[in-house]
């Protein structure tokens, strides 16, 4: 499969990252998956769509593969990004449940891990720093949104019901303190919905790779609950009402990020 990158310049200095909305698998891992990795179950479904237009002269860069495939916000050299935690590594093996996603006998090794990573991996995070380039040249900073959702409900994976807001900055370290406290407000505004700051997700490999304040590189991760937008169970139908209303919270927090300028 021929790899072609979903990329939208605008001239602010927001750039939104795009990792896990694509579906699509080349035909040589597919015919590894089994049932559990065909249903791709662990999409962040319909974000691409959510964060449409929003607000004016942002970019964004989308990869179609789907993140069984390879994911793009895993560290490319297969470090786990919470140690002693359940998670999902660079390929995934299983699925946010815990069940086997190949056919036995069929894991990617090292070798198809390193094809992958050059082939999907690299090309992405290349076009993602590219424009956080491009923008920073322009502004003298640049400010990376990476766009997330998840089920609600994943023992294998945390306990309990995950707040609908979920902002990761690394425990501070990947922005200006003044982002993290604006995005956080916008957040506990939001009648009727929950939030918290660096609880299970901190930001992933993007977000604490990119995040570089000191040299003018700012990010921050969201990870929407799904129910906040869509239903949890397949075959996830996206709720425009439910939609409509996170939406104008989503408009908030952009324009925000999209004005805010360095002291």
């Amino acid at each position: 499969m021929s790899l072609t990158l979903d990329i939208k310049q605008g001239d602010s200095p927001l750039v939104l990252g795009l990792p896990h909305t694509g579906t699509d698998v080349p035909a040589d891992v597919g015919a590894t998956l089994n049932d559990v990795g065909h249903a791709l179950a662990d999409t962040d479904w319909h974000i691409h769509d959510l964060y449409d237009g929003l607000v004016d002269g942002v970019s964004s860069v989308r990869t179609p593969v789907h993140r069984y495939v390879i994911d793009v916000n895993r560290d490319p050299s297969g470090v786990s990004l919470y140690p002693g935690q359940n998670t999902t590594t660079l390929c995934p093996l299983t699925d946010f449940d815990g069940n086997d996603i190949y056919l036995p006998g069929q894991e990617p090794d090292a070798a198809e891990i390193e094809r992958r990573r050059v082939e999907y991996h690299a090309p992405y995070h290349a076009a993602l720093e590219a424009e956080l380039a491009r923008v920073k040249a322009i502004h003298g900073f640049a400010i990376l949104y990476d766009c997330h959702s998840i089920r609600g409900d994943i023992p294998f994976l945390f306990d309990g019901r995950l707040p609908d807001f979920n902002v990761g900055t690394n425990l501070g370290a990947t922005c200006d303190p003044m982002i993290e406290a604006m995005v956080v407000a916008r957040c506990q505004a939001a009648d009727g919905y929950t939030d918290i700051l660096n609880g299970r997700f901190k930001g992933g490999w993007t977000t604490r790779h990119y995040g570089r304040p000191l040299d003018g590189m700012h990010a921050i991760q969201m990870e929407l609950a799904q129910a906040t937008y869509c239903d949890e169970v397949p075959p996830w139908t996206f709720r425009p009402a439910r939609a409509k209303a996170l939406r104008a919270h989503l408009t908030n927090i952009l324009t925000d990020l999209s004005q805010w300028r360095p002291a």
